[in-house]
């Protein structure tokens, strides 16, 4: 009479033939993109990607092991990404990491590498939002993601006002770094906003805990009131020469004709330097050397 197997030996055997399975599907991958690979690029576009699945697809067909999954295409990726012979390499970029960013919603480096393969190689800064936009909502509780997409409108699209949305949703997480702030307060001040800069730095000056910080404010306070007062001071010379056909000789000669109700000074009180020739006026001392 044979015994029936016991409940561990059913797993066991069940977690052989999982892991025989596992060993055939991943060698049929080796053999198709072996296939694929022998595909002429140019006669077919992305041949390199088409025998990757959809991540929806993969989520059922890993059966539990997603993060090995996610692992497994990330490394690929990595290597794909970084071969130059394969020219339309970025047409899925966005896809391929989406896949990754789905089967392991968590794992971190696929959004940050994903969005600066996106930024730096693919010049394509639209996937790069989309990748970390899903970061974030994946994450969080994760500052990161929004500060980097914050930093890519800032410093690589010059979109002032994107970056400061970008920042002020970075203020908001927990453990967010206090130079977020005053990163977002410089985006105020690059788009124009000179009324709200110049409140948004006076209140970080007020409130900061440590020296070096008020003195980073007071700078950028001196630089937005300089701007503020060179703009209106520039606009009141090409009043003047456009009045008398001539530049002024000094700013006092704005407000002597009423252009000015007064000829205002830095923020240290020191006069601005006006150059007569080219009607410019500047402060005396950069604002980072004071």
């Amino acid at each position: 009479m044979k015994t029936p197997l016991s409940s561990a030996g059913r797993q066991g055997t069940a977690t052989i033939l999982l892991i025989v399975f596992l060993l055939a599907a991943a060698a049929g991958l080796v053999g198709l993109k072996a296939a694929t690979d022998r595909i002429v690029r140019e006669e077919l576009p992305g041949s390199s990607i088409i025998y990757i699945p959809s991540g929806k697809f993969l989520k059922y067909a890993t059966f539990g092991f997603r993060g090995l999954a996610a692992d497994l295409i990330y490394l690929w990726a990595i290597q794909y990404y970084s071969t130059p012979t394969i020219d339309d390499r970025f047409d899925h970029l966005d896809h391929i990491f989406a896949i990754i960013n789905e089967l392991d919603p968590r794992y971190q480096d696929p959004y940050e590498v994903g969005a600066l393969i996106a930024v730096q190689e693919a010049r394509n800064v639209g996937a790069a939002f989309a990748i970390l936009d899903r970061g974030a909502a994946n994450n969080s509780d994760q500052w990161i993601y929004p500060f980097n997409a914050g930093h890519i409108a800032l410093m690589t699209i010059k979109d002032y006002a994107l970056a400061e949305t970008y920042f002020e949703r970075t203020m908001k997480i927990p453990g967010a770094p206090d130079f977020v702030e005053r990163l977002r307060a410089n985006a105020i001040f690059k788009k124009g906003d000179l009324g709200t800069s110049w409140e948004t730095w006076l209140d970080i000056y007020e409130r900061a805990a440590d020296e070096r910080t008020k003195k980073i404010a007071s700078n950028h306070l001196y630089n937005v009131k300089a701007t503020i007062d060179r703009t209106a001071l520039e606009a009141a010379v090409a009043a003047y020469r456009e009045r008398f056909g001539r530049p002024p000789a000094d700013l006092d000669a704005l407000a002597r004709t009423g252009l000015v109700r007064e000829v205002p000074k830095d923020l240290d009180g020191k006069d601005y330097v006006y150059d007569p020739e080219t009607g410019r006026v500047r402060t005396a001392i950069s604002p980072w050397r004071r």
